[in-house]
């Protein structure tokens, strides 16, 4: 089995029907006050955090893997599904125009807070205990892995919610309605958290998946670049200011004495044999054959749903399976990257699928422009193994590359070097000089449909981003629904941030306030 980080958490309970079964003696009750007391046993709530980073949804609500949702709103591509009804909801997200009742949306607030509680929880039974249970250097350990995850939940939280309620404890029902904290507090907190972690956590694990040291570093580097790009306030831990020399020095550690690399051959990167590679930093699991999940258990699901989501909708291929046609990449995107090499494994096209004999297509799907993700999508080789097929795929999530880490480094240090490794990687000329244009254009060029790309505009501020994201009259020559369908006009009042679900306002009794814009 290929999946590393499993939920460890899981009780059955097998009752019998007989006569006398109501007079059995339980033999033992399991309950967080008195399960989670060993190294061991906490250990397995640490193991339950990280599963959350594979979760695809809120419990009842609409997919919203973090992928598929990030190109929903960038300009690379476009809302997509098997036709305009499938993809409203997405398509809300594409156009600007969402409703605060948008399941997506909620389901995107739902699961992170259920990470955030996961991790709470996990920090809060490590703390407690004793010298006699755990050695100093494992409890900080568990700790620090738990307080990265809590930082990555957060993260995501904030740079999709902006005003949203802070807490790092475990909260009871009564007290569990709070107002929404800045933005400062939170991005203090994620740096303060991942500044732990930094200090705490391995070079590296034995068990892959998991948060090293250079993960941590990597994604306080990438805090820093949102927070200075949207407020510039700074982060602040134990009252001082991380600049950009500690973060650019936290960049040149993982350059320096990591294992970390860039892969030789681009085209493998997103395929199995690219999977732990030295050039993933930070990267979700998933995995084709769960214990159980199919329809109507989604929470079970353990396989890449963005990777199903983005795929083509085809049939007898022998290379991919059938996809849902979700975000598919712009005409825009395609031109802008011709005569890139990495054009190839980024977007996959109506003409790569057709190669295939046998191979049927449907171009009918809502916003079709004959062209997919091609890093994240539908491959024979990731299927599931048990259970729905499509409900398992079985690729990783690449979080955070170690081309990444070479291009926030060139950024923060305006640093060509750096810049010119990752374009040398595919062979392209190196460039004479620093410069912010070169360097966003190479970020999007390396990093294309990895969802960066809408983070990335909105850093650069909100007249760079209204240009980029407002898109009309570019669906491309092999387009299906009639051209306005394609139209986006980026809603500035909103800064681009989502509104906070209207159902979470309603069972705070107004504690919590609309974000601008909705």
């Amino acid at each position: 089995m290929k999946k590393t980080l499993i939920l460890m958490l899981t009780i059955s309970f097998s009752i019998s029907c007989s006569d006398d079964f109501m007079e059995i003696t339980p033999k033992g009750t399991l309950f967080s006050s008195n399960y989670f007391n060993t190294e061991v046993q906490v250990t397995e709530a640490l193991m339950s955090t990280y599963d959350v980073l594979g979760h695809q949804k809120g419990y009842d609500l609409a997919w919203s893997p973090f992928l598929a949702v990030a190109e929903f709103l960038a300009d690379d591509a476009y809302a997509g599904g098997q036709d305009a009804g499938d993809g409203s909801q997405a398509n809300e997200l594409n156009t600007f125009k969402i409703s605060t009742a948008n399941e997506i949306v909620q389901s995107i607030w739902k699961r992170n807070y259920f990470g955030i509680y996961r991790a709470n929880f996990t920090i809060e039974k490590a703390e407690a205990l004793s010298d006699v249970d755990i050695s100093a250097e494992s409890k900080a350990q568990i700790i620090s892995e738990a307080k990265f995850l809590r930082a990555y939940f957060y993260f995501e939280q904030v740079r999709f919610f902006e005003n949203i309620p802070l807490t790092t404890t475990v909260q009871s029902p009564s007290e569990a309605n709070i107002s929404q904290s800045s933005s400062q507090d939170v991005y203090n907190l994620i740096a303060a958290d991942l500044m732990e972690a930094v200090v705490n956590l391995p070079a590296s694990y034995d068990n892959r998946g998991r948060a090293t040291k250079w993960a941590a570093k990597a994604l306080l580097a990438r805090v820093y670049l949102f927070e200075n790009g949207v407020y510039g306030n700074g982060l602040v831990v134990d009252g001082a200011t991380l600049g950009s020399t500690e973060i650019l020095g936290h960049l040149e550690d993982i350059i320096n004495d990591s294992n970390h690399d860039l892969e030789s051959d681009y085209t493998t990167l997103f395929t199995s044999a690219g999977e732990f590679s030295a050039e993933n930093v930070f990267e979700v699991v998933y995995d084709g054959s769960p214990v159980n999940g199919d329809w109507e258990s989604e929470q079970y699901v353990e396989g890449n749903l963005a990777a199903q989501m983005l795929g083509p909708r085809v049939s007898g291929g022998n290379t991919y399976y059938r996809g849902w046609a979700f975000a598919p990449p712009s005409h825009k995107l395609l031109l802008d990257m011709t005569g890139d090499p990495r054009l190839s494994s980024t977007i996959l096209t109506e003409a790569d699928i057709l190669a295939e004999f046998g191979t049927t297509l449907n171009t009918g799907a809502y916003q079709h422009t004959g062209y997919y993700n091609g890093k994240y999508t539908t491959r024979l080789s990731d299927r599931g193994t048990v259970g729905t097929p499509e409900l398992h795929n079985k690729s990783n999530f690449r979080a955070i590359r170690y081309a990444d880490v070479l291009l926030m480094a060139a950024e923060i240090g305006a640093n060509v070097s750096y810049l010119n490794e990752v374009r040398n990687r595919v062979g392209l000329t190196p460039i004479g000089a620093y410069s912010e244009d070169a360097l966003f254009e190479e970020r999007r060029m390396e990093l294309s449909l990895e969802g960066i790309r809408y983070f990335d505009l909105l850093r650069r501020g909100l007249t760079v981003a209204e240009a980029e994201l407002t898109t009309v009259g570019e669906m491309g020559p092999n387009y299906t629904d009639d051209a306005s369908t394609y139209d986006v006009t980026f809603n500035t009042a909103t800064r681009g941030f989502l509104p906070i679900p209207q159902t979470e306002i309603d069972l705070s009794n107004g504690t919590l306030v609309q974000n601008d814009g909705y």
